[in-house]
């Protein structure tokens, strides 16, 4: 077959099981789960991969609700893709699209599997839970389940149409501060406020902030405050996500931040312990001759780009899937600019019309990735070149 021909095998087969996407995503979306918690969402991928003959290994990676799903009698290609899928909610319900970036990774599976002959690519789909906080990516990364992939791919949603977004590394530390109790108004010498030492850091970051680049982002809420005003707090803690655009810089941040414990800890007579708290996410490494590809994509589409926009995104443990192979992690507009991720106003949309047309756009545009770059020696040539693990 031709170019013409393959894409249009690949499309036909996304537009017949659209509505069973739009399905899936609402479905998840009127039962959302936190990270890790995503039992549910999970076992309604498995269950719709599988009635589509896919094969999947269900709980995965050591994780109970990863999952890694192969089509029957497709694994036996010289190269590999494999298609990223989040389904896990926020505490505001799917306000940061997962439910409608799931259906589009199931829609672009079934699309994108119809070019395995062809293209001589097996399809895989890995679903991989707690983006949004513990990073599950990031131990499926470290544990290898990534290696020897030639792509990996998925979609976001968004309020700009992007070939790529500017991933933040991150860390999540959470700081318990020791300290000891006392009555707070008999006695109150006797004691050691933990506290003080938790507030104290909280200002000694927020001093910080003067200090480091702006890409830098630190922000910390307390998580214990202690018991009642009339008891001197023996422990508190506060809990920091520490955030920038390289993992080296991040690092610097990280040991600043860690000083600013240790010396509010000091200052308070109180002792802290540190505790990370999910995976050590790291910035999206770019290709930009798979980039320039995904480009064309958007163009052949009709799909407009905001190629002026350069605002940071957020992070994500997809930038850790980067780190091993060349990774693609475009975002599709379902909302108006004015309107962020992460909040109501967002999450009121991901039932409706432009969010269900996201899904077949979104399905369409990784299948016609893969088309892209596998239907040509040259263009699967220059990603491999512009990949720098």
């Amino acid at each position: 077959m031709n170019y013409e021909e393959r894409k249009a095998l690949a499309f036909a087969a996304a537009e017949e099981h659209h509505k069973e996407a739009i399905a899936i995503s609402d479905a998840l979306a009127d039962e959302p789960e936190l990270a890790g918690q995503e039992y549910k969402s999970s076992a309604r991928l498995v269950e719709y991969l599988r009635s589509q003959g896919w094969e999947v290994e269900y709980p995965f990676a050591g994780f109970d609700t990863a999952f890694k799903a192969v089509r029957k009698g497709g694994s036996n290609h010289k190269r590999r893709v494999a298609i990223l899928t989040e389904y896990d909610a926020l505490k505001l319900g799917h306000a940061c699209g997962h439910c409608v970036s799931a259906g589009i990774s199931m829609l672009a599976a079934l699309s994108a599997a119809t070019l395995s002959d062809e293209l001589d690519v097996d399809i895989h789909v890995i679903g991989t839970p707690a983006e949004e906080s513990l990073g599950f990516k990031c131990d499926m990364t470290e544990a290898g389940v990534f290696d020897g992939y030639d792509m990996a791919m998925m979609v976001h949603l968004y309020n700009h149409n992007l070939t790529t977004t500017k991933l933040l590394a991150k860390d999540g530390y959470l700081f318990r501060f020791h300290g000891k109790s006392a009555h707070a108004a008999s006695a109150p010498w006797e004691g050691n406020n933990a506290l003080n030492g938790a507030t104290l850091m909280l200002h000694a970051v927020d001093m910080l902030r003067q200090h480091v680049r702006d890409d830098v982002r630190i922000h910390g809420v307390i998580r214990d405050g202690g018991m009642a005003p009339n008891i001197v707090p023996e422990s508190a803690s506060v809990e920091f996500n520490i955030r920038a655009l390289e993992r080296e810089y991040l690092n610097e941040v990280i040991e600043k931040v860690m000083d600013c414990a240790r010396g509010a800890a000091m200052a308070t007579q109180t002792t802290v312990e540190v505790e990370r708290v999910g995976g050590a996410y790291d910035n999206m490494r770019d290709n930009a001759a798979g980039l320039e590809i995904l480009a064309e994509a958007f163009d052949e589409m009709n799909i407009p780009l905001d190629r002026s926009y350069h605002e940071i995104f957020a992070s994500s443990d997809v930038g850790n899937v980067s780190k091993v192979c060349p990774t693609f992690h475009p975002t599709l507009k379902i909302a108006d600019p004015s309107v962020a991720l992460h909040t109501k106003e967002f999450e009121a949309l991901v039932r409706t019309d432009v969010a269900h047309d996201a899904i077949l756009k979104g399905a369409k545009l990784i299948a016609l990735q893969v088309l892209k770059v596998f239907g040509s020696d040259e263009a699967l040539a220059a990603v491999k070149k512009d990949f720098r693990p």
